[in-house]
């Protein structure tokens, strides 16, 4: 450890007081006699405290310790420094961006390097100290043999860019190199591990941006050469089973792989811009599929409300929400609650995104004109007793729904409206007669997924009156009422944030909403209504998350 620099360790160590001063200097002639390194001898047994010298030297240098390096580096972090470099140096990149780099050094002490290195790179190079053993581990693994070729695919790229001309057999030769291979495949694998929900590979004139959604929000990591669109586009595309040669319009796919042991579904969209393919995956976590009720998140009294609804004989469902909030998950765990051997259920969704045992499940085809109205038409004399519409968007949808619900049959869907008693009325503006909606709806269920506060830095913290005033409700006081926040720490690499909570409110279609529902009442009237009759809202569900420290009140105040 630090094998170069022992008189500039000695330093350190005599400057800090870390060593006694007549210890220190017969360490330091037993090093020169011996030839073994200072550090070594320090940290013999009875010595110093490994953890205590590295945060010593940290402090001398006026650089950070990190005393739990990754175990793991995303790619677009190793693209950061070329290999040759990172092995000549002894480095490992932590973070950067276009103007600078933090790494993580095998020798820190070795100022020197980092000058050099920095006028290699074109970057400010700002050090780190950590174990250097778990900096050899990470050179290793990201920096073995293989690696520069990698590095290799940035030069030579040419006018042409990322978007430039090949042909459909250079695109598949690209593709197939072991470095493109290897570097998609770390992408993934690093996504996954760390929740992503959607993975974007976006090209640009003089970089290839990779963001991931985590949590709901997307995360940038550092990008690698613009060169490499081509190759990973197409190595996207081959195992999604797309055409490589088309570049010229949008393309849909699908890949089914193993990462870390686990199988992995990704939904795969290509859409042609000015310096290349943009592709986005859309991670299908196959463990949310199988969540059951229980594990969804909903409160007792909601929960007990939509389980007695989906044991119904027949009428309507709804789940609502915007894109992203969790709306196929509660679906297909209420289908999962009554997949039984004594009903038959069917789906017709956009795409399928989980397969379940026990459903047949039809996916649209515009093209070949299967639509969620005609399937719903062919399901009908299927004799299903549940059928699930992944989304109603127009009248003939809604007509045919409506028509399964009140012929006996018990259909689940979603729509995309603000709240529970919105789903009313966006029903009765796509042209559904509003008694024909009164007799045939039972529940609707809003939701929206708010991030969740790491455990591992919750801490409590007075917000602005401002949002302490946004908060209050209306009559009430926000008075005795604690707030937390995350501080930000390693496990949720400095968000505050990790996982998410579900918010729901359940309408509960009553006799009295009924009459109102027919008699075409407004949003208003109709959750006013629910409320008196217990209905609690997407706001008291965040304000019951807020009292529980689960999140914090600018999530509550964004989603309800």
């Amino acid at each position: 450890m630090f094998t170069r620099h022992s008189a500039a360790l000695g330093g350190v160590v005599r400057r800090l007081r870390l060593v006694p001063e007549e210890r220190l200097r017969e360490l330091e002639a037993e090093a020169v006699a011996s030839g073994r390194p200072l550090a070594e001898l320090l940290l013999r047994p009875g010595g110093l405290d490994k953890a205590d010298l590295l945060a010593g030297i940290a402090r001398a240098l006026g650089v950070d310790w990190l005393d739990v390096p990754p175990h793991r580096l995303a790619p677009g972090v190793v693209a950061l420094v070329p290999p040759a470099l990172a092995r000549a140096h002894g480095v490992v990149p932590l973070r950067g961006d276009a103007r600078e780099v933090t790494v993580l050094c095998l020798d820190p002490l070795a100022a020197g390097d980092l000058h050099e290195l920095s006028f290699a790179l074109g970057r400010e190079v700002r050090a780190c100290v950590a174990d250097p053993e778990d900096v050899a581990g990470l050179l290793r693994e990201h920096y073995g043999a293989g690696a520069d070729l990698l590095a290799g695919f940035g030069e030579g790229a040419g006018e042409e860019g990322a978007a430039g001309v090949a042909s459909a057999e250079e695109l598949a030769a690209m593709a197939g190199q072991p470095p493109v291979v290897r570097f998609v495949n770390e992408v993934l694998e690093e996504a996954i591990r760390e929740r992503a929900s959607d993975i974007h590979f976006e090209p640009f004139e003089r970089e290839l941006r990779i963001r991931c959604r985590i949590d709901g929000v997307l995360r940038e990591w550092p990008s690698p050469p613009p060169a490499l669109v081509l190759p990973v586009a197409s190595r996207l595309k081959v195992i999604a089973n797309l055409d490589i040669a088309e570049r010229r319009v949008p393309q849909d796919g699908r890949i089914k792989l193993t990462l870390a042991g686990r199988p992995v579904d990704l939904r795969v969209s290509t859409l042609p811009t000015q310096f290349g393919e943009s592709v986005v995956l859309r991670v299908l976590d196959r463990e949310n599929a199988g969540l059951s009720l229980d594990r969804v998140g909903l409160p007792a009294a909601e929960l007990a409300g939509l389980r007695a609804a989906i044991r119904r004989p027949s009428g309507i469902i709804v789940v609502t929400g915007p894109t992203g909030s969790g709306k196929t998950t509660t679906l297909y765990s209420c289908l999962r609650e009554i997949n039984e051997s004594g009903a038959k259920l069917l789906t017709v969704e956009d795409p399928i995104e989980y397969e379940i045992e026990g459903l047949l499940q039809v996916a649209v085809n515009p093209a070949a004109g299967l639509t969620f109205a005609t399937a719903l038409r062919s399901f009908l004399r299927q004799d299903p007793d549940v059928v699930m519409v992944g989304e109603i968007r127009d009248l003939e949808t809604a007509q045919v729904a409506i028509q399964a619900a009140l012929t006996g049959h018990l259909v689940l869907t979603t729509l995309h409206t603000n709240d529970a008693a919105g789903a009313v009325a966006r029903l009765v503006d796509l042209g559904v007669e509003p008694f024909l909606v009164a007799a045939a709806l039972e529940v609707v269920v809003a939701q929206r997924l708010v991030r969740r506060i790491c455990t591992d830095c919750c801490c409590e913290q007075v917000p602005p009156a401002e949002t302490r005033e946004r908060l209050t409700p209306v009559g009430g006081t926000l008075a005795g009422m604690s707030f937390y926040v995350g501080a930000g720490c390693p496990s949720c690499q400095g968000s505050g944030y990790r996982g998410r909570l579900g918010l729901f409110e359940l309408l509960t279609v009553t006799d009295e909403l009924r009459e109102r529902i027919a008699r075409r009442a407004g949003t208003l009237e109709l959750r006013d209504c629910a409320q008196r009759q217990g209905m609690r809202t997407l706001r008291d569900a965040g304000m019951a998350a807020l009292a529980a420290r689960a999140t914090t009140p600018e999530e509550v105040l964004k989603y309800t």
